[in-house]
Protein backbone atom coordinates (compact mmCIF):
# COMPACT_ATOMS: atom_id res chain seq x y z
CA UNK A 1 0.00 0.00 0.00
CA UNK A 2 1.34 3.90 -0.94
CA UNK A 3 1.70 5.56 1.97
CA UNK A 4 3.73 8.04 0.17
CA UNK A 5 2.06 11.76 1.34
CA UNK A 6 -0.07 10.71 4.15
CA UNK A 7 -0.30 12.52 6.77
CA UNK A 8 1.22 11.45 10.32
CA UNK A 9 -0.90 9.45 12.87
CA UNK A 10 -2.41 12.25 15.11
CA UNK A 11 -2.66 11.07 18.80
CA UNK A 12 -4.82 11.80 21.74
CA UNK A 13 -4.45 13.98 24.36
CA UNK A 14 -3.13 12.13 26.90
CA UNK A 15 -5.87 12.75 29.51
CA UNK A 16 -8.53 11.89 27.55
CA UNK A 17 -6.35 9.02 26.09
CA UNK A 18 -6.19 7.60 29.95
CA UNK A 19 -10.06 8.43 30.47
CA UNK A 20 -11.11 6.19 27.28
CA UNK A 21 -8.79 3.68 28.98
CA UNK A 22 -10.92 3.72 31.88
CA UNK A 23 -14.09 3.29 29.84
CA UNK A 24 -15.70 0.33 30.17
CA UNK A 25 -14.72 -0.63 33.93
CA UNK A 26 -16.94 -1.73 36.41
CA UNK A 27 -16.27 1.17 38.83
CA UNK A 28 -16.01 4.99 38.72
CA UNK A 29 -12.70 7.15 39.24
CA UNK A 30 -13.10 6.86 43.25
CA UNK A 31 -13.89 3.00 42.87
CA UNK A 32 -17.43 2.94 43.56
CA UNK A 33 -19.22 0.25 41.31
CA UNK A 34 -21.83 1.42 39.09
CA UNK A 35 -23.87 -1.62 39.76
CA UNK A 36 -26.89 -0.84 41.57
CA UNK A 37 -27.19 2.60 41.02
CA UNK A 38 -30.46 4.64 40.42
CA UNK A 39 -29.73 7.47 38.55
CA UNK A 40 -33.67 8.00 37.05
CA UNK A 41 -35.30 11.53 38.42
CA UNK A 42 -38.15 9.63 40.50
CA UNK A 43 -37.73 9.16 43.91
CA UNK A 44 -34.11 10.68 43.90
CA UNK A 45 -33.49 13.37 45.89
CA UNK A 46 -30.41 14.53 43.59
CA UNK A 47 -32.71 15.36 40.79
CA UNK A 48 -35.32 17.04 43.19
CA UNK A 49 -34.99 20.22 40.87
CA UNK A 50 -35.19 18.57 37.63
CA UNK A 51 -37.59 20.44 35.96
CA UNK A 52 -35.91 23.68 37.23
CA UNK A 53 -35.46 25.88 34.37
CA UNK A 54 -32.73 28.20 36.76
CA UNK A 55 -35.84 31.38 36.35
CA UNK A 56 -35.87 33.69 39.53
CA UNK A 57 -38.60 32.40 42.04
CA UNK A 58 -41.89 34.99 41.28
CA UNK A 59 -42.26 35.29 44.62
CA UNK A 60 -38.55 36.23 45.86
CA UNK A 61 -38.68 38.91 42.67
CA UNK A 62 -41.76 40.32 43.79
CA UNK A 63 -40.77 40.61 47.77
CA UNK A 64 -37.90 42.76 46.74
CA UNK A 65 -39.39 44.91 44.19
CA UNK A 66 -41.74 45.88 46.55
CA UNK A 67 -38.75 46.54 49.02
CA UNK A 68 -36.86 48.26 46.16
CA UNK A 69 -40.04 50.46 44.88
CA UNK A 70 -40.92 51.68 48.99
CA UNK A 71 -44.32 50.39 48.65
CA UNK A 72 -44.79 49.45 52.56
CA UNK A 73 -47.93 47.36 53.07
CA UNK A 74 -48.37 47.77 56.73
CA UNK A 75 -45.54 46.60 59.35
CA UNK A 76 -45.05 43.28 57.73
CA UNK A 77 -47.20 43.22 54.85
CA UNK A 78 -45.68 44.28 51.11
CA UNK A 79 -42.21 46.01 50.58
CA UNK A 80 -40.76 45.03 54.27
CA UNK A 81 -37.90 43.00 54.88
CA UNK A 82 -40.42 40.66 56.95
CA UNK A 83 -42.08 40.33 53.54
CA UNK A 84 -38.97 39.58 51.50
CA UNK A 85 -37.83 36.45 54.42
CA UNK A 86 -41.05 34.94 54.19
CA UNK A 87 -41.07 34.73 50.45
CA UNK A 88 -37.32 32.92 50.91
CA UNK A 89 -39.31 30.40 53.26
CA UNK A 90 -40.40 28.17 49.90
CA UNK A 91 -38.41 29.46 47.68
CA UNK A 92 -35.62 27.57 45.78
CA UNK A 93 -32.38 29.22 45.40
CA UNK A 94 -28.82 28.46 43.62
CA UNK A 95 -25.83 28.29 45.95
CA UNK A 96 -22.36 28.71 43.87
CA UNK A 97 -19.72 26.29 44.74
CA UNK A 98 -16.37 25.74 43.38
CA UNK A 99 -14.12 22.29 42.38
CA UNK A 100 -10.75 22.38 44.35
CA UNK A 101 -8.09 19.54 43.84
CA UNK A 102 -7.78 17.80 47.16
CA UNK A 103 -5.17 14.98 45.99
CA UNK A 104 -3.77 14.17 42.93
CA UNK A 105 -2.09 11.17 41.64
CA UNK A 106 -0.43 9.56 38.65
CA UNK A 107 -2.82 6.86 36.49
CA UNK A 108 -2.27 4.20 34.93
CA UNK A 109 -1.23 5.26 31.81
CA UNK A 110 1.38 7.76 33.11
CA UNK A 111 -0.48 11.10 33.46
CA UNK A 112 -1.87 13.24 36.10
CA UNK A 113 -5.64 12.63 37.55
CA UNK A 114 -7.75 14.22 39.72
CA UNK A 115 -8.43 11.33 42.42
CA UNK A 116 -10.11 13.56 44.98
CA UNK A 117 -12.21 16.71 44.26
CA UNK A 118 -14.26 18.54 46.57
CA UNK A 119 -16.64 21.06 45.94
CA UNK A 120 -16.51 24.18 48.45
CA UNK A 121 -18.83 26.49 48.91
CA UNK A 122 -18.05 30.47 47.80
CA UNK A 123 -18.23 32.46 50.76
CA UNK A 124 -17.43 36.44 51.01
CA UNK A 125 -16.26 38.81 53.44
CA UNK A 126 -18.34 41.56 54.49
CA UNK A 127 -17.34 44.95 55.39
CA UNK A 128 -16.99 44.28 59.49
CA UNK A 129 -14.93 40.89 58.79
CA UNK A 130 -17.79 38.46 59.24
CA UNK A 131 -18.34 35.70 57.10
CA UNK A 132 -21.05 35.65 54.47
CA UNK A 133 -22.71 32.82 51.78
CA UNK A 134 -23.75 34.47 48.81
CA UNK A 135 -26.94 32.52 47.33
CA UNK A 136 -28.56 34.17 43.96
CA UNK A 137 -32.54 33.46 42.62
CA UNK A 138 -31.52 32.37 39.46
CA UNK A 139 -28.58 30.76 37.50
CA UNK A 140 -28.02 33.72 35.48
CA UNK A 141 -27.17 36.30 38.14
CA UNK A 142 -24.58 33.44 39.91
CA UNK A 143 -23.24 32.98 36.23
CA UNK A 144 -22.66 36.75 35.64
CA UNK A 145 -21.41 37.28 38.99
CA UNK A 146 -18.56 34.41 39.10
CA UNK A 147 -18.32 32.52 35.83
CA UNK A 148 -16.52 29.25 37.31
CA UNK A 149 -18.88 28.61 40.29
CA UNK A 150 -21.75 25.83 39.90
CA UNK A 151 -25.00 26.48 40.80
CA UNK A 152 -26.31 24.20 43.31
CA UNK A 153 -29.75 24.46 43.66
CA UNK A 154 -31.56 24.13 46.90
CA UNK A 155 -34.37 25.45 49.14
CA UNK A 156 -33.28 28.70 51.11
CA UNK A 157 -33.42 26.89 54.43
CA UNK A 158 -31.05 24.94 53.25
CA UNK A 159 -29.17 27.26 52.22
CA UNK A 160 -29.53 29.12 55.53
CA UNK A 161 -28.64 25.98 56.97
CA UNK A 162 -25.42 25.37 55.34
CA UNK A 163 -24.36 29.23 56.30
CA UNK A 164 -25.19 28.18 59.78
CA UNK A 165 -22.23 25.54 59.48
CA UNK A 166 -19.75 27.28 58.04
CA UNK A 167 -20.02 30.04 60.45
CA UNK A 168 -21.25 32.44 58.22
CA UNK A 169 -23.37 35.23 60.18
CA UNK A 170 -24.95 36.64 56.99
CA UNK A 171 -26.43 35.46 53.40
CA UNK A 172 -25.97 38.00 50.40
CA UNK A 173 -29.09 37.33 48.39
CA UNK A 174 -27.93 38.36 44.31
CA UNK A 175 -25.10 39.85 44.80
CA UNK A 176 -24.15 42.32 42.05
CA UNK A 177 -27.62 41.99 40.63
CA UNK A 178 -29.69 45.45 40.66
CA UNK A 179 -30.81 44.88 44.09
CA UNK A 180 -29.01 42.95 46.66
CA UNK A 181 -30.77 41.56 50.31
CA UNK A 182 -28.68 40.71 52.65
CA UNK A 183 -29.81 38.49 55.73
CA UNK A 184 -28.25 39.60 58.44
CA UNK A 185 -27.56 36.45 61.76
CA UNK A 186 -31.30 36.45 63.42
CA UNK A 187 -32.96 36.30 60.24
CA UNK A 188 -30.02 33.74 59.39
CA UNK A 189 -30.98 31.48 61.77
CA UNK A 190 -34.85 31.54 61.76
CA UNK A 191 -34.49 30.35 57.84
CA UNK A 192 -32.42 27.31 58.74
CA UNK A 193 -34.92 26.87 61.91
CA UNK A 194 -38.10 27.25 59.63
CA UNK A 195 -39.69 29.80 61.81
CA UNK A 196 -40.67 33.09 61.77
CA UNK A 197 -38.69 36.45 61.92
CA UNK A 198 -39.58 39.95 63.17
CA UNK A 199 -36.94 42.47 62.70
CA UNK A 200 -35.40 44.08 65.57
CA UNK A 201 -36.58 47.21 65.12
CA UNK A 202 -40.61 46.18 65.06
CA UNK A 203 -40.26 43.18 68.18
CA UNK A 204 -42.08 44.61 70.84
CA UNK A 205 -40.80 41.66 73.28
CA UNK A 206 -36.92 43.86 72.53
CA UNK A 207 -38.82 46.98 73.74
CA UNK A 208 -39.52 45.18 76.91
CA UNK A 209 -36.39 43.80 77.31
CA UNK A 210 -35.03 47.73 76.69
CA UNK A 211 -37.26 49.15 79.26
CA UNK A 212 -35.90 46.45 82.06
CA UNK A 213 -32.64 47.28 81.48
CA UNK A 214 -33.08 51.00 81.89
CA UNK A 215 -35.15 50.85 84.63
CA UNK A 216 -32.25 52.50 87.32
CA UNK A 217 -30.33 54.39 85.25
CA UNK A 218 -30.73 57.87 86.72
CA UNK A 219 -30.05 60.02 83.53
CA UNK A 220 -32.66 58.18 81.19
CA UNK A 221 -36.20 58.87 81.32
CA UNK A 222 -37.42 57.24 78.00
CA UNK A 223 -35.99 54.72 75.30
CA UNK A 224 -37.14 53.76 72.01
CA UNK A 225 -36.45 51.44 69.11
CA UNK A 226 -36.40 52.07 65.22
CA UNK A 227 -34.38 50.96 62.32
CA UNK A 228 -30.66 51.41 62.61
CA UNK A 229 -28.75 53.31 59.25
CA UNK A 230 -27.39 49.53 58.47
CA UNK A 231 -31.16 48.30 57.54
CA UNK A 232 -31.14 50.49 54.43
CA UNK A 233 -29.27 49.92 51.49
CA UNK A 234 -28.29 51.20 47.39
CA UNK A 235 -29.37 49.52 44.38
CA UNK A 236 -27.32 49.22 41.73
CA UNK A 237 -28.51 52.59 40.19
CA UNK A 238 -27.58 54.42 44.00
CA UNK A 239 -31.30 54.19 44.60
CA UNK A 240 -31.95 53.78 48.96
CA UNK A 241 -33.43 50.85 49.17
CA UNK A 242 -35.78 50.65 52.47
CA UNK A 243 -34.17 47.55 53.77
CA UNK A 244 -31.84 44.35 53.26
CA UNK A 245 -28.42 46.41 54.73
CA UNK A 246 -25.89 44.26 56.50
CA UNK A 247 -26.43 46.14 59.92
CA UNK A 248 -26.66 47.94 62.22
CA UNK A 249 -30.27 47.38 61.88
CA UNK A 250 -31.20 48.58 65.49
CA UNK A 251 -30.84 51.94 67.25
CA UNK A 252 -31.97 52.35 70.67
CA UNK A 253 -33.10 56.07 71.15
CA UNK A 254 -32.15 57.04 74.83
CA UNK A 255 -34.10 60.47 75.97
CA UNK A 256 -31.44 61.56 79.29
CA UNK A 257 -31.51 64.51 81.62
CA UNK A 258 -29.96 67.53 80.29
CA UNK A 259 -26.60 68.66 81.32
CA UNK A 260 -24.59 65.23 82.29
CA UNK A 261 -21.14 65.12 82.12
CA UNK A 262 -19.27 63.33 78.79
CA UNK A 263 -18.10 60.41 81.73
CA UNK A 264 -21.27 60.05 83.33
CA UNK A 265 -22.37 59.59 79.82
CA UNK A 266 -20.14 57.38 78.89
CA UNK A 267 -20.27 55.26 82.09
CA UNK A 268 -23.62 55.07 80.91
CA UNK A 269 -24.04 53.68 77.93
CA UNK A 270 -21.32 51.10 78.33
CA UNK A 271 -23.42 49.71 81.16
CA UNK A 272 -26.32 49.60 79.50
CA UNK A 273 -23.96 47.44 76.95
CA UNK A 274 -23.46 45.21 79.55
CA UNK A 275 -27.00 44.67 80.51
CA UNK A 276 -28.26 44.05 77.11
CA UNK A 277 -25.59 41.71 76.56
CA UNK A 278 -26.72 39.46 79.63
CA UNK A 279 -29.92 39.07 77.63
CA UNK A 280 -30.17 35.83 76.35
CA UNK A 281 -33.45 37.22 74.42
CA UNK A 282 -31.67 40.52 72.85
CA UNK A 283 -28.62 38.89 72.02
CA UNK A 284 -30.35 35.72 69.85
CA UNK A 285 -32.27 38.36 68.33
CA UNK A 286 -30.37 41.64 67.78
CA UNK A 287 -27.43 41.73 65.13
CA UNK A 288 -25.77 45.19 65.67
CA UNK A 289 -27.42 48.09 67.31
CA UNK A 290 -26.17 51.87 67.85
CA UNK A 291 -26.97 54.21 71.16
CA UNK A 292 -28.53 57.74 70.10
CA UNK A 293 -28.46 59.83 72.82
CA UNK A 294 -30.96 62.45 73.23
CA UNK A 295 -32.13 65.52 75.42
CA UNK A 296 -35.25 64.67 77.43
CA UNK A 297 -38.35 66.32 75.26
CA UNK A 298 -36.40 66.94 71.95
Amino acid sequence: MDTEGAPAPRHLPGHIAAALARAGERSDSAGQPWAGRDLSGEGNSLHQFDADDGAADPGVEAAIAALASGEAGGECGAGTEEAVFASLATARVFVPVVASLAEGAIGAHGFAEDKEADMALVTLTAPDGRKALPVFTSVARLEAWHAEARPVAVFAPRAALSAVSEGAELLVIDPGADVTFVLRRPAVWALAQQRPWTPSYRDASLAEVVSEAIEDLEPVRAARLEPGKGVATRDRAGRVVPGGGPGPELRIVLELAPGLPADALREMVTELNGRLAGSERFAEAVDSIEISLRAFGD
